[in-house]
């Protein structure tokens, strides 16, 4: 039966704690109230049980009406309607994860850090439920900048994986003592270069020492195992708060080519064999001494397809990536014949290796692309395949994703807002309802312009698929997709979007962001496609770009690279360096 929370502006219930809280039942609980308070202009009370009046109950103080349902895990969650009151319950996560469920029954909306939709009802009655979610994805996990420095948001976004810094009352995440292209933290080239070239992969007959992650190990080689292991060790024991460490291949295109390592990536069929084989004898080291600690590999790029023989260990988590993929079609559906090369020389495709590994591990996760690299502002064409993707994740029984966006410090455009909020929901439910998402975040932070925005992405996801243009992770601009007659159409649905705003200085300012895109899609194609360029223009623009207080455009250099390479009419700034990473950190 519904029950009356407030009546002019009254609390009738009470929030109720168990007798012995743990901190993440105390934070939920002041989640809730801060939050009743709010909507209602009453003052709720946060009581210990026992409670002899209709309440709230958190935690094991709901626990008393219910049985235990151990599946629900640290992320699951059950909400539901009783005699005495409401039973919110769950997980170490999942009670905090459960308030906040209810509050968006009530009416909240947690759109961005600075933009939530709150419902105002001085006399609010909570309706019958009976409400249990346990998320299919373990780990949830996206690296949009304001998820870092908001962790209170994070939450409210149910992530909990590595980027953002949840601190352990809000339910703390699943964080990496080392998180990726870890190669050359275990064994350095730049300590052991010199004097063990053999340690390091070999390219054309010779061994390739460079430091920086440059260069692969020579995992045929079995002096590099101890040391390996002894860094790894190392790692953990100072991070013991991590429960995953990635062993995992720097971030270039090709492993070792010695006789040894191609003898054994031609018996696997797959060089992730040969990386398996080294990840599964440190699991299986360290399993001892780390029981509850799991070690990360990846396949990606000439790792990315199954081996024939080796299998990862139970304590070994596989996360395959999706970078060589066409990111305008569904993977199930794009016909893109880009696509990883076997050492016998044929292709795979994404997704017969998502099935493959799907097929054979149960604890595989996914490293997945969702914006231009390249040209951070570039309008991108992702949105009708985020749901289906996601769903293909999880049907092919993978168990964490990390959506790699826009990672700058200082955000950046291409409605990236609304894309994490989207992606969010998604890593939650992978079945959730898109476009009503897409509809309440739009309408409300453009306002009168949210149709506008609609209609914006539709015709950018409809030129790609109705001419079939692929688009990939790192493209330059100069593709069919942003076309003069693509540009001009954008522009005039952003045109209507700012008349219908003009006498709302928020959505205006949101809007005027937002055409950033557009704006610099045209000035990079004219100037390298058409040698035009207008410096007013150029001035304009980047003086706009830092007074909505931007940072990268690309990903791997300052935006005043960026400038420079414009002006002497460069496709982006890191030409300007013999490695893409060599600018350094952002700082600001």
């Amino acid at each position: 039966m519904p029950i009356k929370l407030a009546e002019k502006r009254k609390a009738l219930v009470k929030i109720v704690l168990p007798a012995q809280p743990t901190q993440q039942d105390q934070y939920a609980a002041t989640e809730l109230r801060d939050y009743l308070d709010l909507i209602t202009s009453a003052v709720f009370e946060i009581v210990s049980e026992p409670c002899d009046q209709k309440g709230i109950f958190l935690g094991r103080a709901a626990g008393r009406f219910t049985d235990p349902d151990p599946a629900l895990g640290e992320d699951g969650f059950r909400i539901k309607t009783v005699r005495e009151g409401l039973l919110v319950d769950g997980g170490k996560r999942g009670v905090i994860y459960g308030v906040y469920e209810l509050l968006e029954r009530l009416g909240c909306r947690f759109f961005t850090p600075e933009c939530e939709k709150i419902p105002c009802d001085t006399d609010l009655t909570l309706p019958d439920l009976d409400i249990r979610q346990v998320p299919k994805l373990e780990f949830r996990d996206h690296n949009y900048h304001y998820f870092a420095t908001h962790p209170r948001f994070a939450v409210k976004s149910r992530l909990n994986g590595n980027f953002p810094q949840i601190p352990e009352k809000m339910g703390g995440h699943m964080s990496y003592a080392w998180f990726v292209h870890t190669f050359d933290r275990m064994v350095p080239a730049s300590v052991y270069g010199k004097e063990h070239p053999e340690y390091f992969a070999e390219y054309d007959g010779a061994r390739c020492i460079k430091d920086g992650g440059r260069t692969q190990l020579c995992l045929s080689n079995p002096d590099i195992f101890p040391i390996a292991l002894e860094s790894v060790r190392k790692a953990l024991n100072e991070h013991p708060e991590c429960r995953i460490i990635s062993v995992s291949q720097n971030d270039i295109h090709k492993g070792c080519q010695c006789a040894a390592c191609q003898a054994i990536d031609r018996e696997e069929g797959s060089a992730a064999g040969t990386l398996l084989r080294f990840v599964n004898k440190i699991a299986q080291a360290l399993e001892g001494e780390f029981p509850n600690v799991i070690f990360d590999t990846l396949a990606y790029q000439y790792t990315r397809a199954v081996p024939r023989i080796t299998r990862p260990r139970p304590n070994v988590c596989v996360r395959l990536c999706s970078i060589e993929c066409c990111f305008a079609h569904p993977f199930d559906k794009c016909d893109d014949e880009r696509g990883v090369i076997l050492p016998d020389g044929t292709r795979s495709s994404f997704i017969t290796d998502l099935k493959n590994w799907g097929g054979y591990h149960d604890r595989l996760y996914i490293w997945d692309y969702v914006t231009c690299f390249a040209h951070y502002p570039a309008p991108f064409p992702n949105w009708r395949v985020l749901k289906p993707n996601m769903q293909a994740f999880v049907r092919n029984n993978v168990k964490g994703v990390f959506e790699q966006g826009n990672s700058g410090k200082k955000g950046g455009v291409d409605l990236n807002e609304l894309r994490a909020y989207v992606l969010s929901k998604l890593l939650w439910d992978a079945d959730c309802d898109v476009e009503k998402h897409i509809r309440e975040f739009t309408d409300y932070y453009y306002g009168a312009a949210g149709a506008c925005v609609r209609q914006y992405i539709d015709t950018l996801c409809d030129k790609a698929e109705r001419d079939d243009i692929h688009v990939g992770f790192n493209d330059q601009t100069d593709t069919p997709l942003y076309s003069e007659e693509m540009l001009d159409k954008l522009d005039a649905i952003m045109d209507e979007a700012e008349k219908l705003v003009q006498g709302d200085p928020l959505r205006l300012w949101r809007v005027g962001k937002a055409r950033l895109s557009v704006r610099w899609v045209r000035l990079k194609n004219k100037a390298m496609l058409k040698n035009e360029l207008d410096p007013n223009e150029v001035t304009r623009f980047f003086t706009d770009w830092r007074a909505y207080g931007l940072g990268r455009i690309d990903e791997w250099v300052a935006p005043e690279s960026t400038h420079r390479a414009l002006l002497e009419n460069k496709w982006r700034g890191v030409s300007y360096y013999d490695h893409w990473i060599a600018e350094g950190p952002e700082i600001y």
